[in-house]
């Protein structure tokens, strides 16, 4: 038994309004998350021939453009059309620690996965702490909080 919900109906027909009224570049929904020693990125790009994808590093900005295109047929009349073509966009500062030039991308079922590692300069480390007049060395972890010596 299907329920009508007209507050949401309402939603989706003012949502899809807009965005298919909206000039320029449409906003691709996507995840981005921290596994290791590299980033996942993953965006949702229903429709979309992996052809079209276009992903750029200048610098410290990562771009992703796509296209997505819709059929048209002559004498094709529209019920409803709630999917929008066009141009995709996303544009992402990646900051420092980022080894740019080994990041990978693959697209499989609509979703689109880029994986930018972190530079091995990025990467926590191991520092040695030397005393004077000691032969002992105490290690440190970058990666730790400091703790209070008592003396």
């Amino acid at each position: 038994m299907a329920l009508y919900e007209p507050l949401r109906d309402l939603e989706r027909f003012a949502n899809t309004f807009f965005e298919s009224a909206r000039p320029g570049p449409r906003m691709m929904p996507m995840d981005l998350y921290r596994d290791g020693d590299h980033y996942v990125l993953t965006a949702d790009m229903p429709g979309v021939d992996p052809g079209s994808v276009d992903i750029d590093v200048d610098g410290q900005l990562l771009t992703i453009r796509a296209e997505r295109t819709l059929g048209e047929g002559d004498g094709v009349k529209w019920i409803t059309r709630e999917r929008t073509a066009g141009t995709f966009l996303r544009q992402l500062s990646l900051g420092q620690g980022i080894d740019t030039d080994r990041i990978s991308a693959s697209y499989r079922n609509g979703v689109l996965s880029v994986t930018i590692p972190v530079s091995e300069k990025a990467l926590p480390r191991k520092v040695a702490v030397t005393t004077e007049g000691d032969s002992h060395v105490v290690q440190a972890h970058e990666s730790e909080a400091p703790h209070a010596v008592e003396s």
